[in-house]
C-alpha cells in the first residue's frame, strides 16, 4: 500500500467534482487525488476555486485529461492502490438528445470500471441521479420518492444512469443469490444540485445561479406558470458530504453498499427560490410568469423529492442545510463576486 493516501475522482474538474476533490484533501491533507476528466466541460479553473474557496494551499494531486472509456482501469487501480474510487465523470446535460453518444459515453465504460474496482476490493462510489425517476406516480402524490419508484426516466441521461444502476442490481443479486458479501459499492441519485463552482455549467446550471444572475442585471426573473412546480434543491457541500459518507468517510465508517438518494428530502418551489434570492439581494423583483412549451410538457419533471430515509440510514448522513437558507447565502455569494469583478468590465 502506497504511504501517502490516494484518491481516484473522475470527473474531478467538474462543478461536483471539484468540490469533491478539495473536500477530499481538506479531511485528509497529505492525499493524493488523482482527477481523471476529459475536460469536455470541466476546467482546472473548478480545482483552483474549489480550494481557494476552502481555504487550503494549492491542488497538488494530478490530472489525467482524458476520457474514463480510454483508461485501463485494472492497471490504474494496481498501480495506485486508491483508498476508494469516485466516478463522477459522465455527460450531464439532459438536453442531449444523440442516443448514441449519451449511452457511449456514460454506460460503456461502467462495467469495466465496476469490474476493476470489485476484484481490487477497492470502494466505489459513483453519481446516478434523480432523473432516474422521470414521473413517477408519487410526482403527482406529491411525496418522497423512495428508490424503488426509479427506472422509467423522461430522457436519455437519466436512462443512462438507470443502466448503470441496472447493473449494480443484477450483481448484488448474484451475490446474494451465491449467499456472498456486497462489494462496498455505493450509488447517489443525485437531485438538483446548486452552489459554489457551478458558473462553467453554462445552461445546465441551477436555477438559484441562473434566476440570481437575472436579478443581479434588474431583470425580473424568468420562471414557468405559476411558479408552483417544486423541485428537491440540494446545496452541494451537503452531495458531498453525502458522497465522501458513502466511502465511508463521514460518521458511518462501514456504510451499507446500494443506490441512495442524495437529496435535501425536501421541496423547494420556483417561487420559494426568487424569493430567498430576492431577500438576499435586497430587492423585490416579482417573476416574470412564462409558458411551458408544449412538447416540454410530457416529461418535465413537475415534482421531485428524495425520500432520504435510507440514505440516512445505510450511510450515517443528513444534509445540513435548508434548501432556501442555502439559496440565500448562494446569491448573496454570487452578488458579491459579481461586485468584486464588475471594475475589471468598466
Amino acid at each position: 500500500m502506497p504511504s501517502t493516501p490516494v484518491y481516484i475522482v473522475t470527473g474531478g474538474a467538474g462543478f461536483i467534482g471539484a468540490n469533491l476533490v478539495a473536500a477530499l484533501v481538506k479531511r485528509e491533507p497529505d492525499a493524493h487525488v488523482v482527477v481523471i476528466d476529459d475536460l469536455r466541460k470541466g476546467s482546472y479553473a473548478n480545482i483552483v476555486e474549489a480550494f481557494a474557496r476552502a481555504g487550503l494551499p494549492a491542488f497538488t494531486g494530478s490530472v489525467t485529461p482524458q476520457s474514463v472509456a480510454d483508461l485501463d482501469w485494472d492497471q490504474a487501480i494496481e498501480a495506485l492502490e486508491p483508498k476508494a474510487v469516485f466516478h463522477l465523470g459522465a455527460i450531464t446535460d439532459t438536453l442531449e438528445f444523440d442516443e448514441q453518444v449519451m449511452l457511449r459515453a456514460n454506460t460503456e465504460p461502467w462495467v469495466e470500471i465496476l469490474s476493476a474496482c470489485i476484484t481490487s476490493e477497492t470502494p466505489l462510489v459513483y453519481a446516478s441521479s434523480g432523473a432516474t425517476y422521470g414521473s413517477p406516480p408519487q410526482g403527482e402524490q406529491r411525496v418522497p420518492f423512495p428508490v424503488e419508484a426509479a427506472g422509467s426516466p423522461n430522457n436519455v441521461y437519466g436512462f443512462s444512469k438507470w443502466l448503470m444502476d441496472a447493473e449494480v442490481f443484477r450483481l448484488f443479486r448474484e451475490r446474494e443469490e451465491a449467499g456472498t458479501a456486497l462489494p462496498h459499492v455505493v450509488g447517489l441519485r443525485y437531485f438538483n444540485v446548486f452552489g459554489p463552482g457551478e458558473a462553467r455549467k453554462g445552461k445546465m446550471a441551477s436555477m438559484a445561479y441562473h434566476l440570481t444572475q437575472q436579478m443581479l442585471r434588474g431583470d425580473r426573473p424568468r420562471i414557468f406558470k405559476h411558479g408552483e412546480h417544486a423541485r428537491d434543491q440540494v446545496f452541494v457541500d451537503d452531495v458531498v458530504a453525502c458522497t465522501l459518507a458513502a466511502a465511508g468517510l463521514g460518521s458511518k465508517p462501514d456504510p451499507t453498499p446500494g443506490v441512495y438518494n442524495a437529496g435535501s428530502g425536501q421541496t423547494t418551489t420556483f417561487n420559494q427560490i426568487v424569493e430567498s434570492i430576492n431577500a438576499a439581494l435586497g430587492t423585490d423583483l416579482e417573476p416574470d410568469y412564462i409558458d411551458m412549451p408544449e412538447a416540454m410538457v410530457p416529461t418535465y419533471q413537475h415534482y421531485t423529492c428524495a425520500d432520504i430515509s435510507a440514505t440516512t440510514k445505510a450511510l450515517g448522513w443528513t444534509p445540513a442545510h435548508d434548501p432556501c437558507e442555502a439559496t440565500r447565502a448562494y446569491a448573496a455569494l454570487l452578488r458579491d463576486e459579481a461586485a468584486k469583478s464588475a471594475p475589471l468590465r468598466a
